[in-house]
């Protein structure tokens, strides 16, 4: 059960039970169940206590985006950062309602859990995580929800979800209701021992990624059933092998993470190529990590903006009146070893303060345009 989730009797590989004894996965075997829940928090009031809503499953959550029904239900969709992964949503119970805050509280503690599955033609199905139902049964090692919600990788498995490369971030646009969600990459894709394509994830070893679209049935984010279709697939013209050239119709990128519509459905998307790979041939016209502009309508793509060396861009939201953009950037100057040189910290980079500051360090920045107008304009 622990090697599902990438642990070993050390725990995670980072060295934190040499500091920490409850992170030796040998000597506490429970306590990697209490890490990989979506937390909530309430901005309103800081003396709130962060409560994890178990009930959304535990993964290695990239992001949870949260949209209401127009029934009043919430749906959290999640999706699950490892190579062969999944998608997930979750769907209340209950109602939101929009006038009495406190009310909410607990709403995301009761509902239904799904899987994706990305079946032939463009159809596609959400597969319930119940347990007593398709297959999650107590002798299958689901005697109980709590069970589906710890092992969720698991059930999901059995449930017969659709093996993913690296789902990250999803994004729902404001006024069609249409979901977009980014495939990272996976350069596991087809090697030996390790599933090969599918028709969501139609190359082998996946090194630029794609982004993939559905319409929910009705436009109902509840609907059980959804169409899909690859809104893009990253990659370079220039390259000899011809499932790697990609189809991108503007600027090239690769390995799309951030992900999220503006109000006027703009969808701006972030990359996360690793500094190791940026070296490489297969990397050379693409540069640094790096924010774009979608226009969903057209497919068009336009780059907004390249990251510091070693950086990866993520995170971002605007102001009501779109006349301000904030946008994080995370580990500048990371080197190909993903480890920084204690000795020569700036090896690579020394942004934000430059060779008279101190190590990189990740910052927020603002962008406003010249003339005040709206970004984007």
């Amino acid at each position: 059960e622990q090697k599902r989730y990438n642990i070993n009797e050390k725990g995670l590989g980072y060295r934190w039970h040499e500091f920490d004894e409850r992170f030796d996965a040998a000597k506490h075997p429970h306590e990697p169940n209490q890490f990989g829940w979506v937390t909530e928090i309430d901005p309103f009031d800081p003396q709130s206590a962060p409560v994890k809503r178990t009930a959304l499953g535990r993964l290695k959550h990239e992001g949870a985006m949260t949209v209401i029904a127009p029934d009043g239900r919430v749906v959290v969709y999640m999706g699950d950062d490892e190579r062969f992964e999944y998608v997930y949503k979750f769907v209340s119970r209950e109602r939101f309602n929009a006038k009495d805050r406190h009310s909410n509280f607990g709403l995301l503690d009761h509902g239904t859990l799904y899987v994706a599955r990305y079946d032939a033609e463009g159809k596609g199905t959400w597969l319930p995580l119940v347990a007593g139902q398709g297959g999650l049964t107590a002798a299958a090692g689901f005697p109980d929800q709590a069970s589906v919600c710890v092992k969720t990788r698991q059930a999901a498995d059995i449930a017969g979800a659709t093996k993913m490369d690296r789902p990250e971030r999803v994004a729902v646009h404001p006024v069609s209701g249409d979901v977009y969600v980014t495939l990272t990459n996976n350069e596991d894709r087809g090697k030996e021992g390790k599933p090969g394509p599918n028709l969501a994830n139609p190359r082998a070893q996946n090194i630029y990624g794609h982004i993939l679209h559905w319409k929910e049935a009705g436009a109902d984010p509840t609907a059980t059933t959804f169409e899909w279709d690859l809104f893009v697939q990253c990659g370079d013209p220039a390259q000899e092998q011809a499932d790697r050239k990609g189809n991108i119709k503007g600027d090239l990128f690769a390995c799309p993470d951030g992900l999220w519509f503006d109000p006027r459905g703009v969808l701006w998307i972030q990359t996360d190529a690793f500094v190791r790979e940026m070296g490489k041939p297969e990397f050379a016209n693409i540069g640094n990590n790096q924010m774009l502009a979608a226009d969903v309508s057209t497919g068009q793509i336009k780059r907004f903006l390249t990251t510091p060396r070693g950086a990866e861009v993520t995170g971002i939201t605007m102001t009501p009146d779109m006349r301000t953009l904030f946008v994080n950037i995370q580990h500048p100057g990371e080197s190909n070893s993903m480890r920084n040189d204690p000795a020569n910290p700036k090896a690579v980079s020394s942004w934000p303060d430059g060779e008279a500051g101190q190590r990189p360090r990740s910052a927020t920045v603002v962008i406003q345009k010249d003339d005040g107008g709206v970004i984007g304009t």
